[in-house]
C-alpha cells in the first residue's frame, strides 16, 4: 500500500531491500519499503504551553489538523519541508526533538497571511510560526533570524518615535546582519527611484536622515507601549519558568 505523506518520514526510518523475494515473489525496490518503529524518548509535555506563551501562539490549541494552512502556504509551494500543519502537530504532541530538526527553515515564514485567512478554526498559523521562531531563539536553539532582526529595528523606531525612516531601517538591518551596505540590487532600486521621483522627495529623504521623523505628542503612547511589552515579557517568563520547573520535577520523579 502507498505510504501517505512520505515526505514527513525521516529518510533513516525508511528501509528498502534492493534484492528480496518472499515466497518466491520478487518484492525488490520500493515494494519492500518498510518504516522502522520510532521511539520518542524526549517527550516535552509542556511544549505547547511554551509556544503559546509567545506572541501569536496563544490559539494553537484550536488546530484540528485539517491541513488548510500548509495547502495555502506560499513557502510550501517552493519548499515542501515548510509544513505548518506538521509542526503544529509536533508541538501539540510534545515532540521537541522532531521539531528541532526543522529549526533552520521554520523562520522562513513571509507573513503573507494566506494560512490565517483560510484557517477554519482561527488558529492564526502565521502567528504560531512566528511564536515558534521566537521560542527557538529564546531557548538558544538558533541565532536571531534576519527577519527577527528586521522586526526588532522596525519596532524600535515605531516605539521610540511613532514613525519610521525607511533608509534608517534598511541601513541598520544590513549592518546588524553584517551585509554590505552597497549591494547591486539595492543600488539598482535606489537609482531607479531617484530617476523617477521628484527632487522634492529626495530632499525630504535627506532631511529625514538629519531630523528623524517623530509623531507629535508620542511620549505617552511610547510609555504605554513599553509598559505593555514589559508586562508581556514578564508573563511569558513566568510561564516558561513554570514549564521548566515541571520538567525538572518530572525528571526527578523518574
Amino acid at each position: 500500500m502507498p505510504i501517505h505523506e512520505k515526505s514527513l518520514i525521516r529518510p533513516e526510518n525508511l528501509k528498502t531491500h534492493e534484492n528480496i523475494a518472499i515466497d518466491g515473489v520478487d518484492v525488490s525496490g520500493h515494494w519492500s519499503t518498510f518504516i522502522e518503529t520510532r521511539v520518542v524518548s524526549d517527550y516535552n509535555e509542556n511544549l505547547e504551553q511554551e509556544i503559546a506563551a509567545f506572541p501569536g501562539g496563544d490559539k494553537i490549541h484550536r488546530c484540528f489538523q485539517c491541513g488548510s494552512c500548509t495547502n495555502a502556504c506560499t513557502i510550501n509551494a517552493i519548499e515542501p519541508r515548510f509544513n505548518p500543519r506538521y509542526w503544529i502537530y509536533l508541538i501539540r504532541m510534545g515532540m521537541e526533538q522532531e521539531l528541532l530538526r526543522d529549526k533552520d527553515i521554520i523562520w522562513q515564514c513571509v507573513s503573507c497571511h494566506k494560512c490565517t485567512n483560510i484557517c477554519p478554526r482561527s488558529v492564526e498559523p502565521e502567528g504560531v510560526m512566528k511564536a515558534t521562531a521566537l521560542w527557538l531563539e529564546d531557548k538558544g536553539h538558533v541565532p536571531k533570524s534576519p527577519s527577527h532582526i528586521f522586526d526588532e529595528e522596525f519596532s524600535r523606531q515605531v516605539i521610540g518615535r511613532g514613525k519610521i525612516e525607511d533608509t534608517e531601517v534598511l541601513h541598520s538591518f544590513l549592518v546588524k546582519t553584517k551585509q554590505p551596505i552597497f549591494q547591486d540590487w539595492l543600488v539598482d532600486i535606489m537609482w531607479g527611484i531617484a530617476k523617477r521621483l521628484p527632487v522634492k522627495w529626495g530632499l525630504k529623504t535627506a532631511f529625514a536622515q538629519l531630523f528623524k521623523p517623530r509623531t507629535h505628542g508620542w511620549n505617552k503612547a511610547k510609555i504605554a507601549i513599553e509598559d505593555y511589552i514589559h508586562e508581556e515579557k514578564e508573563a511569558r517568563q513566568k510561564k516558561l519558568a513554570a514549564s521548566s520547573a515541571a520538567d525538572k520535577f518530572l525528571g526527578a520523579a523518574e
